[in-house]
């Protein structure tokens, strides 16, 4: 037995005693499961605390410092000023672009934009300097991005593999204080990644190595609109 199939078991033994339901997923609920979309009580709470939305930006902006992502603030009019500061401060001479990316974000000279194709090999993706996205929502109590693959955010590996990337939040519409309102927005059918800052990891006597799996550098620009 795999360790999949003993997981799934025991997800299966705690829901025996709870009863069918047959109501089918709701259009704003998209990956509720219908056996057990409201049998099981979900009472828990949505966000700890009533925060104004300044103050949850605030938070956010918070928690993803303290997870050592840069943060940046601007106005929606000064993103490709913002952006272009960025990736010149980098050095960065070649930008990975997402299709669906804004062109107004890299607006004017800069690096060679490099497209998001699926042909690329991890080699050629290693080489690329740095790496524009949008994202899918941001949490503010965790401090965490959340990209699910949309033509702003490209595909999962060009955020994991470039040493630099560059992340535009829109605030506060993609601002969320907790991970359930999170989830509700998130379609879980989608390639969900979740991102608390840079790349890191302590296993080896507790020394934090960051870029070990992911870009050593994540700077996060929180565009108010």
């Amino acid at each position: 037995m795999s360790s999949r199939e003993r997981i799934l078991g025991r997800v299966r033994r705690a829901l025996a005693d709870v009863p069918h339901d047959d109501t089918p997923p709701a259009p704003e609920r998209p990956g509720r499961d219908p056996q057990y979309g409201d049998a099981v009580a979900r009472d828990y709470l949505r966000e700890h605390g009533d925060r104004t939305v300044a103050r949850t930006v605030e938070l956010l902006a918070e928690n993803l410092a303290d997870y050592r992502a840069i943060v940046h603030r601007c106005a929606a009019g000064d993103v490709a000023a913002t952006v272009t500061g960025l990736l010149a401060a980098r050095g960065a001479r070649t930008v990975l672009v997402p299709p669906g990316l804004d062109p107004d974000w890299l607006a004017g000279s800069g690096p060679e934009r490099v497209p998001d194709r699926p042909e690329s090999t991890p080699h050629e993706l290693d080489r690329v300097d740095s790496v524009v996205t949008g994202c899918a929502v941001a949490i503010a109590e965790t401090g965490t991005i959340v990209l699910d693959g949309s033509p702003d955010q490209g595909r999962r590996r060009i955020t994991l593999v470039p040493d630099h990337h560059i992340c535009v939040v829109r605030v506060p519409g993609q601002v969320v204080a907790s991970v359930p309102q999170a989830l509700e927005r998130l379609d879980p059918a989608r390639p969900l990644t979740w991102i608390s800052g840079p790349s890191a990891t302590s296993d080896i006597e507790l020394d934090r190595v960051e870029g070990v799996h992911g870009p050593r550098t994540l700077e996060v620009v929180l565009v108010t609109e």
